[in-house]
């Protein structure tokens, strides 16, 4: 036996160009020999060192042995890498007489996974002494039988291999025999006794010889048999076989009963002597009788049991063809059967695998498995081809060696599409008809973060009426990540700093957690009808993506503000004023105006006048949109001379408000009331003059507003685009009595804030708070246009 520094130095080497062939995925293979019925604990080598690999890394790599028939006779120590024996070799067991007894052990680590194959030889100890079959061998041999007669004897068998198997056979000293060894068709050594010199029945009768089997070890060892030579009278014609040594083919998996073939021998010899029987040889192995059968008559050999070319490629039969003279001769026929293979076995898949979980970032090329494949037929029977199912972003990579794949991915994989694969590996031989075998693998995508947080749509809307209470929630942001568990959490922020909008955003808060948005602070629609802020979505990823959406505010109009009155106002400020007017003016005369605004819009803007006190119901009229106060009927001599009334300016809200003013009516004497009037009314002319100048110019703006709205919202209509900061336009500058009014939609209703007058067939809207109106719609448009009516 080699030393065990020569032959782990060769193999290292061997090791090392394996190494560079095979890369990351089949590392190496080195072999090893270790002698049968070692102590468990034999320290066969050290692997992790012949293989190259660090051995402080073997812990967290999973050095370890994969599972195999014969794997459990070993064992490797991951804190080292030394293989050990496990168990009790005994090679005559493990490798049932075979000259080469070699155990493949596969070896694999992990990060990343390779794959090595490690070769141990058990060699042969002599521990088995040659053997026969029997303890007495009888021969029975005619007087008249020729020299150099061979008489084939009992093999001797040992267990041991190599040189401790038989080497020579020793024949006793004797006068009439020697002995003679032919190599059989197995390899083995069978005896043959020759008569050197003819026998005489009368002089000797029985011959006794002793037959020494032995063996080549050291010491050697070795066995005996007792031949016992029967001298019998003379039948001197034996069957002769048409052929001493017959080959044929027969094909793997015949059927039971086929005929094999028919042996045929002649004897010369006429009546008992001349009729002849066949039988088998009585060196014939035990399977082959099991096997086939012989018929003893006609020499007729048919199929008697299974015959699996992948068990035994080549059968040697010895058919003796025996005469039924006394004493019989007979003549040995080989039959030599060779088995033609037939694709009858199913290829073998055999999946190594680091993890069934890729992250779907995973590059092109990355290794998931090593697959093996084999087949236990043989030639192109054996020869087998893999592939994976259809689209699956994996491909298989043949490796140097045979029948050897990597499974890897050829595309980048996306885990929001596919979240898991099941990929069907099938294995294909080119046998005809070709046989096939599957493996399914399920392959899961673990997710990284590559998707950011969406929300439903940007920008978002709010209506929001005025006067709220701060610290309520006033709405709620979602976003939605398709990535899942950390990476889709998602928190919310207000972005803040810069800007009049971010200055409103600092009155928000948000809960990062639920998107609920908390108003800090009341707002107030005469000083802020809309405003916006930015909701940030951030997720939990690392590193975390975020988006962000715009929140449109509009501020909703309550009635809140208190009628203001203008005119008349007295010079301590009070709503009273002094109208003085002639007594001989006719019914009709315009006595003097009331004037009055309203910070609040629509109906909580619209402004209705009342009387509320007057001295003469029948004197004075009052128009209850305009605040014009008119004379009823012309004065009398009657008639006092001071009236007092008192108007009631109340706006329309759900809660009216309302403010009163107080005119005090003198009636003068038609020259007294000319000197004062051209005075008066050269004041009034010029207060009526600039009024008018004011109500001109609001009512062009108005009209310019209007105009270039509907223009907009034709642009709009035609570019199919929502532009919400259009949807709520502010009203012009009113002095209480202009009739104004804003048309808005939100989803398919359109709303309308009035003034003084409501178009016919406009609806109060149940809970608008009686400012809103529902104006009917036969050309409902999505577009959510706004319309501003005077």
């Amino acid at each position: 036996m080699e030393t065990g520094g020569q032959r782990r130095g060769w193999w290292v080497l061997q090791c090392f160009s394996l190494l560079l062939c095979f890369g990351r995925q089949v590392s190496a293979q080195i072999r090893y020999s270790v002698p049968e019925e070692v102590k468990v604990g034999f320290v066969v080598g050290n692997c992790a060192k012949d293989l190259g690999l660090d051995v402080g890394t073997l812990v967290d790599r999973r050095f370890r042995i994969v599972s195999g028939s014969n794997d459990a006779l070993f064992r490797v120590n991951q804190n080292n890498g030394i293989l050990h024996v496990d168990k009790h070799i005994d090679r005559e067991e493990v490798c049932d007489g075979n000259s080469a007894c070699l155990i493949n052990l596969k070896i694999v680590v992990e990060n990343p996974l390779e794959l090595h194959y490690v070769e141990v030889e058990i060699t042969d100890v002599n521990d088995h002494s040659p053997s026969f079959h029997d303890k007495d061998f009888y021969i029975e041999v005619a007087e008249n039988t020729v020299t150099g007669t061979r008489f084939e004897l009992q093999t001797a068998r040992d267990l041991d291999v190599g040189v401790n198997s038989i080497r020579h056979y020793q024949l006793s000293k004797n006068a009439h025999f020697d002995l003679e060894i032919k190599d059989s068709v197995y390899g083995d050594k069978t005896p043959f006794l020759i008569l050197q010199k003819p026998l005489d029945r009368e002089t000797m009768e029985i011959h006794r010889l002793l037959l020494t089997a032995v063996d080549g070890g050291n010491p050697p060892k070795s066995g005996t048999l007792n031949i016992t030579v029967l001298v019998l009278d003379v039948n001197d014609n034996r069957p002769i076989c048409s052929s001493d040594t017959l080959t044929i083919t027969l094909r793997e998996n015949s059927v039971i009963d086929t005929v094999v073939t028919i042996i045929n021998a002649s004897d010369a010899d006429s009546g008992l002597n001349g009729e002849v029987e066949y039988t088998y040889g009585r060196n014939m192995k035990p399977k082959v009788l099991e096997i086939f059968k012989l018929d003893m008559a006609t020499g007729e050999i048919r199929v008697k049991g299974l015959i699996d070319f992948e068990e035994n490629e080549i059968y040697s039969l010895i058919i003796r063809a025996s005469d039924k003279g006394i004493p019989p001769t007979n003549t040995d026929c080989q039959l030599i059967i060779k088995v033609e293979d037939v694709n009858d076995n199913h290829p073998e898949i055999q999946v190594t695998s680091l993890s069934n979980v890729v992250s779907e970032d995973a590059k092109t090329g990355t290794v998931i498995s090593l697959i093996s494949v084999s087949d236990k037929d043989s030639g192109i029977n054996g020869k087998v081809v893999c592939r994976l199912s259809d689209n699956v972003p994996f491909e298989l990579k043949p490796s140097v060696q045979d029948n050897m794949y990597s499974l890897v991915t050829k595309e980048r994989l996306d885990r929001e599409l596919v979240s898991e694969y099941n990929i069907k590996i099938t294995a294909t031989d080119l046998g005809n008809p070709s046989l096939s075998a599957y493996k399914t693998m399920l392959v899961q995508v673990s997710d990284v973060n590559d998707n950011i947080p969406e929300f439903s749509s940007n920008p978002l809307e709010l209506y929001l009426t005025e006067n709220n209470s701060p610290g309520a929630s006033i709405f709620s942001v979602s976003a939605s990540d398709k990535d899942i568990d950390g990476n889709a959490a998602i928190t919310y922020n207000i972005i803040r700093g810069g800007g009049i909008q971010n200055d409103m955003a600092s009155a928000i808060n948000i809960n990062s957690e639920t998107g609920v948005v908390h108003a800090l602070k009341s707002f107030d629609f005469e000083s802020v009808k809309k405003f916006q802020f930015h909701v940030l979505a951030t997720d939990s990823g690392a590193p975390s993506l975020s988006s962000n959406v715009t929140v449109n505010v509009f501020i909703l109009d309550q009635n809140d503000n208190v009628p203001v009155i203008f005119y008349p106002v007295s010079a301590n400020g009070s709503a009273e004023g002094v109208e003085e007017i002639p007594r001989n003016v006719n019914a009709g005369h315009l006595v003097t105006k009331v004037r009055a605004y309203d910070a609040d819009i629509g109906y909580n803007g619209w402004l209705l006048f009342s009387l509320q006190e007057v001295s003469e119901h029948s004197l004075f009229g009052l128009d209850r949109y305009t605040g014009q106060i008119r004379t009823l009927r012309s004065f009398t001599e009657t008639d006092e001379a001071q009236h007092k009334l008192i108007i009631l300016v109340k706006d329309n809200g759900n809660v009216s408000l309302s403010a009163t003013a107080t005119v005090i009516v003198k009636v003068v004497e038609p020259k007294e009331a000319f000197a004062a009037s051209d005075v008066k009314n050269a004041v009034k002319d010029e207060e009526e003059n600039n009024v008018t100048f004011y109500l001109i110019l609001t009512l062009g703006s108005v009209s310019v507003l209007f105009v270039i709205s509907i223009i907009v919202l034709i642009v709009m209509q035609c570019s199919k685009s929502t532009d919400y900061s259009s949807k709520y336009l502010q009203d012009t500058n009113y002095d209480g009595t202009l009739c104004h009014s804003i048309q808005y939609r939100s989803g398919d209703k359109r709303y309308m804030l009035v003034g003084p007058r409501m178009s016919i067939g406009s609806t109060i809207a149940p809970g608008s708070n009686r400012n809103t109106l529902v104006i009917p719609d036969r050309r409902r448009r999505e577009s959510g246009e706004v319309r501003i009516t005077e």
